[in-house]
């Protein structure tokens, strides 16, 4: 837009020392209007408050600027595409870098607002400023232009934002304590969970679909599910067509602003009081016990590089917000065109602000970092030893409750996990337990003394002594690869779909399609295939660490192969329910041994001794305490000893057997009165649950080929028989 074709900015105009205004704010200071300009009173703000905050007699306005040299206030009506006003920061109003400015008379629902930012433009030095360009405020806690899903900004407009209303009702206390350790989580994509028609939900895809199927989680077991991003993303840039399926950018993993909520995310128009909706989702998910993590990511933004849009950070502060080359250029590290500057000093103190804002505004129970390793990059990008922003995050008090889980890599190569910086706070998603489990249950060798390390809790990663018990994620899938099925229905990627020719997407999949690629009617295979997905949940619930799944692998949703479904708003990564009733006998299991993890302790945790004598943990093989295996070993046995909250002895025997032939085991000798009965078998079919008491003859058991199993042991009376089974 021309400057022509924009109004000159309002002089400054001093207010009559005679005639003072003076209003009350709700805790009693007085406020004095002290000049005018634009025809509004206005008088030097409260230069903490960053952001848009509003008051019972206007709304004060604070945007911070190192370089910038002038600041200017712009309002708009709503969905204006010109400003009505245009106010002027004057230069007594500056505070350092700091501009503040307290609007008397404005009201919150008659407006939207941006600004716009002069200063020098050295692109070689990183400095862009363009005083026309009409910028996002970056502590905006609502964002208009997309609040409906899919719809790009049409030319000539741009972002702006909106005051919200700060009164919405929670219920005090709400949230649940449960310990990282104690959670089961469910990661679930906000649109794709309940956008398939076969949802049956009244708001397909938005935060009122999921809080639709709470009953459904509940019935699950789940305690906390894992909302992929919500912060307000672009999702339609990059849009473009490919076999006349319009992709998007799905996922969300662009962030425009994090203060906000995505709009589109929303069932109806909240003018005003955007994010509602969401604070209702998480009020309801708390009273059902369910904890609520988000997937933050502050790795990057949606402004990418040299070649992306300029319409908040790069205009405000370009060479302050990213890591920039010498020449001017953009860092990639997270495969996004830009990376942010996270350990700057203003950059760290925005994301502490943005996550104390969803701690308490929104009551939020944790966050997952994307990309984690990114922010312990210092402003030159190498890495450093002790990251001022993970350490700051790890003891800020307000946070000191919430769960800090990092997603331990970048997109530069930088592999930290198992020595990502904690200070015994932060977790990390287990990267290695996915890997390592995903290649022994598939049968392959060399893999058994890994495997038992990583379901024993992966202390040679995170010793308990130092990390305690809550530091690995354990997980086997997520939305970044393979779903469950697809981990048994695929050797190899099928991400055609998405127009890179099958370029992209991860090849190290470790998978295996059970005898036949994709879709078949081949009873064995399938059969073969939800008994490998059994095997896995099975494993999953009964590893130490965290369990964490995709939403959908528990009745068996399927990607068709696509293994990077970032843009595929469609079927593709929709959850398809009607899978539910096909694949009934896999939610079955999964809420079964959810149960079981939930109800028995020492999966999660050492408990007291127990009086049997058994360690805590120990590890077995056909045999009894043969745990020294060998790069032929494909059958393992881990056994869990202590005693419940009651005092009584609590034992569990989970055996895995990755050989493609029958094997026979045998269980540890229990103390008199005790014998080990069967409580599952993924080899049994729709019978896995095994729902009769039925002991064990001799402790010896026939595991089938490929198969897991979960032992107890129970007390017996001495008229009760011994079965063999």
């Amino acid at each position: 837009m021309d400057e022509k074709d924009r109004q000159k900015p309002e002089q400054i105009r001093e207010m009559p020392a005679e005639e003072p205004e003076e209003l009350e704010t709700e805790d009693g200071e007085n406020l004095r209007a002290m000049d005018e300009i634009g025809g509004f009173q206005v008088r030097p703000g409260f230069y903490e408050l960053n952001g848009a905050s509003a008051f019972p007699q206007g709304v004060n306005f604070t945007l911070t600027t190192y370089a910038g040299t002038s600041c200017e206030l712009l309002l708009f009506h709503r969905k204006g595409q010109e400003p009505y006003a245009r106010l002027l920061f004057p230069e007594k109003y500056r505070v350092g870098n700091v501009y503040s400015m307290f609007v008397f008379g404005l009201r919150i629902d008659e407006f939207e607002y941006a600004y716009s930012v002069d200063g020098p433009w050295e692109p070689e030095k990183g400095l862009i400023f363009d005083k026309n360009r009409y910028l996002l405020d970056p502590y905006a806690k609502a964002v208009t232009g997309q609040s409906e899903w899919g719809r790009q900004l049409s030319g000539g407009s741009f972002y702006k934002a909106r005051v919200v209303h700060n009164n919405f009702r929670w219920t005090i206390p709400d949230k649940p304590k449960t310990q990282l350790r104690d959670c089961i989580i469910y990661e679930l994509h906000v649109r794709g969970f309940t956008r398939h028609s076969s949802s049956g939900v009244s708001h397909p895809g938005t935060f009122d679909g999921i809080r639709e199927k709470i009953p459904y989680l509940k019935e699950l077991g789940i305690n906390a599910v894992e909302l992929m991003p919500v912060f307000e993303f672009d999702e339609t840039r990059n849009a473009r067509e490919v076999k006349g399926r319009k992709l998007l950018d799905y996922w969300g993993y662009n962030p425009v602003c994090f203060f906000a909520p995505n709009t589109s995310y929303a069932s109806d128009r909240e003018y005003n009081r955007e994010g509602n909706e969401l604070k209702t989702l998480v009020r309801e998910l708390h009273a059902s016990g369910i904890k609520v993590i988000l997937d933050v990511v502050f790795n990057h933004t949606a402004e990418g590089n040299e070649e992306g849009p300029c319409f908040s950070f790069k205009g405000i502060d370009n060479n302050i917000y990213y890591m920039l080359t010498p020449d001017g250029k953009y860092y990639n590290f997270s495969g996004c065109g830009n990376t942010l500057n996270c350990n700057h000093p203003m950059v760290r103190e925005m994301i502490l602000n943005c996550l104390r804002y969803w701690t308490f505004a929104y009551h939020i129970d944790g966050f997952r970092f994307d990309l984690a390793s990114i922010l312990g990059r210092s402003e030159d990008s190498t890495p450093m030893n002790k990251p001022p922003l993970l350490e700051q995050l790890a003891y800020d008090p307000i946070l000191y409750q919430t769960d800090l889980i990092a997603e331990a890599w970048d997109a530069g190569g930088l592999y930290q996990v198992g020595s990502f910086p904690s200070w015994n706070r932060w977790a990390e998603w287990n990267g290695k337990y996915r890997d390592d489990l995903r290649s022994f249950l598939k049968g392959d060798w060399g893999l058994a003394k890994a495997a038992a390390m990583r379901i024993t809790g992966s202390p040679d990663l995170y010793p308990p002594e130092k990390r305690g018990e809550n530091a690995s994620v354990n997980f086997l899938t997520c939305h970044d690869g393979f779903t469950l099925y697809d981990l048994y229905a695929y050797n190899q990627k099928h991400n055609e779909a998405n127009g890179w020719n099958n370029t992209d997407g991860a090849n190290d999949n470790r998978s295996w399609n059970c005898g036949e690629e994709g879709e078949t009617d081949r009873e064995d295979v399938l059969r073969l295939r939800l008994q490998m997905i059994k095997n896995a949940c099975a494993v999953l619930m009964c590893s130490r660490g965290t369990p964490m799944f995709f939403a959908g692998d528990e009745f068996g949703n399927t990607q068709y192969g696509n293994n990077n479904a970032y843009c595929q708003d469609n079927e593709i990564s929709w959850l398809d329910w009607g899978r539910m009733e096909e694949n009934r006998e896999i939610f079955d299991f999964f809420r079964y041994m959810i149960g079981l993890r939930r109800s028995h302790e020492i999966l999660r945790k050492n408990t007291e001794l127990c009086q049997a004598g058994f360690p805590p943990v120990s590890l077995h093989s056909t045999r009894p305490w043969e745990g020294d295996y060998t790069d032929e070993t494909k059958t393992i046995g881990i056994m869990y000893a202590g005693r419940d909250q009651e005092g009584h002895d609590d034992i569990l025997y989970l055996g895995i057997n990755a050989y493609w032939e029958m094997v026979e085991i045998w269980l540890p000798v229990l103390r008199e009165g005790f014998c080990w009965t069967a409580l599952a078998d993924t080899s049994r079919g729709e019978q896995a649950v095994i729902r009769e008491r039925v002991l064990l003859d001799q402790r010896r058991y026939v595991m089938h080929p490929r198969s897991v199993c979960v032992f107890q042991a129970v007390t017996v009376s001495g008229s009760e028989s011994e079965w063999s089974y």
